[in-house]
């Protein structure tokens, strides 16, 4: 019986010690999942918020140029977006020649990298959609009124 529990324990404990590899490879993987999925996810939303500030743009060429002239500006100028892509450009570079050797602490820092840059994006995207959604509040009674309005009282709109 004794021989028997310590040929049980000896086992246990070889199939412990042949089992760390594995553990520490699996923790790899997700990481690189992490790293890949951070990388999409960031380009997506860098995609999107791109999207809602032409929309926006749409919005805002509705209303009179002495009304709308800070926000074209702010809404013409996509430079933030463009250099946030080509960070996330450099991010994917790194991924593809470093993150297959790199350890698992660096993989952790990348992640946390891409978190980093994500969160003002994120928070940048939810403030454009609700300055979106009240400025549609807004217009589109007073557009529908200007609609109604003799053509001799309707605001003229220049073209931008």
């Amino acid at each position: 019986m004794t021989v028997l529990l310590g040929v049980v324990f000896g086992l246990t404990a070889v199939a412990l010690i042949a089992s760390v590899p594995f553990v520490r490879l699996a923790r790899r993987q997700r990481a690189m999942l992490a790293l890949l999925q951070g990388a999409d996810d960031l380009e997506q939303l860098l995609h999107r918020t791109r999207e809602q500030m032409l929309a926006m743009q749409a919005l805002v060429d509705q209303l009179p140029s002495d009304i709308n002239a800070q926000a074209q500006a702010s809404l013409q100028n996509p430079q933030g977006i463009q250099n946030a892509l080509r960070d996330l450009l450099e991010h994917r570079l790194w991924i593809s020649r470093h993150a297959p050797t790199a350890s698992l602490d660096q993989l952790q820092i990348a992640i946390g990298a891409l978190q980093r840059a994500r969160q003002p994006v994120a928070a940048q995207l939810q403030r454009l959609e609700q300055a979106g959604n009240e400025l549609r509040q807004l217009t589109e009674p007073a557009l529908e009124q200007a609609a109604r309005e003799p053509a001799s009282l309707r605001r003229t709109v220049p073209s931008n």
